[in-house]
């Protein structure tokens, strides 16, 4: 016998939530859903967070109502399967982050009082560092996420080191770093060892991320705006061969290359 859909006048999320429910039920349930775990659905978790984020960069509401929706089903999904576990469910995530967000704001919730910005955001890092040791975290660095993306995860991990005086004081010794660790990557190049020269570009990355740290510049957003960049100064690349009765196939690193020169040149005159 197939499942009922809730009725449409119960709130949203306790539609929604029941949908779930429905939809990993052993007997009338989907069949994908139900053979899912944390595991096969943590990517599209990651994936959906992606998409919210691309929605709010397009500045595209209408998107990023529906990658919201997407995303919030990724937190339902997982509150399902750990409520079937008995781990506990969705309504304890909530009250998880409710009290969390209370914990954490003394100053809007307990009377506490901050004289500065500076103040306050020092008052939020000793309550995590206070959250971690009762949890019992070791080092400084071991509860930084492993599965944040790297260039996000490098700068979390030198921000975290920085608290601690472990850091290059200048934004000028970072950028010698920067040009010390690409000179040991040429070497490694010139030598012809791969395996090597992957390390040492990973060396010019995590310094690369610290400039980011250092300037305020999240780094996942920069990469980001020079991706896009890039797709569209070769879609102008495209459009001209276009014109000429080509395509990139049939041209040459130096006409695409005088192209990108062009594309480069509009954009500028755009800018003013």
């Amino acid at each position: 016998m197939p499942s009922i859909e809730p009725p449409t006048d119960a709130r949203p999320i306790d539609r929604l939530i029941a949908i779930m429910a429905q939809l990993r039920d052993p007997q009338t349930g989907c069949p994908w859903d139900r053979e899912q775990t944390f595991a096969t659905i943590a990517p599209y978790t990651v994936e959906e967070a992606y998409e919210v984020a691309d929605a709010i960069e397009r500045d595209d509401l209408p998107a990023l109502k529906d990658e919201l929706g997407d995303l919030l089903l990724q937190v339902v999904f997982h509150g399902r399967m750990a409520e079937e576990q008995g781990a506990f469910a969705f309504e304890d995530i909530a009250a998880a982050i409710a009290d969390k967000l209370v914990r954490r704001h003394p100053h809007v919730f307990a009377g506490e009082r901050y004289d500065s910005v500076a103040e306050q955001t020092a008052a939020w890092e000793a309550g995590k560092a206070a959250e971690r040791a009762e949890k019992g975290a070791g080092g400084l660095l071991d509860d930084v996420p492993a599965g944040m993306p790297a260039l996000t995860r490098a700068v979390k991990l030198s921000k975290r080191a920085a608290k601690v005086g472990f850091v290059w004081p200048t934004i000028t010794e970072v950028l010698a770093k920067l040009h010390e660790e690409v000179a040991e990557l040429e070497v490694e190049i010139a030598a012809g060892d791969v395996a090597r020269s992957e390390k040492e570009l990973g060396d010019v990355l995590f310094v690369a991320a610290n400039i980011a740290r250092t300037l305020g510049i999240d780094p996942e957003a920069a990469l980001r705006g020079t991706n896009a960049k890039f797709v569209r100064r070769f879609g102008f690349i495209e459009a001209e061969l276009a014109k000429r009765g080509r395509t990139p196939e049939q041209s040459d690193l130096a006409e695409m290359d005088a192209l990108w020169e062009a594309a480069k040149a509009a954009e500028r005159a755009m800018e003013g």
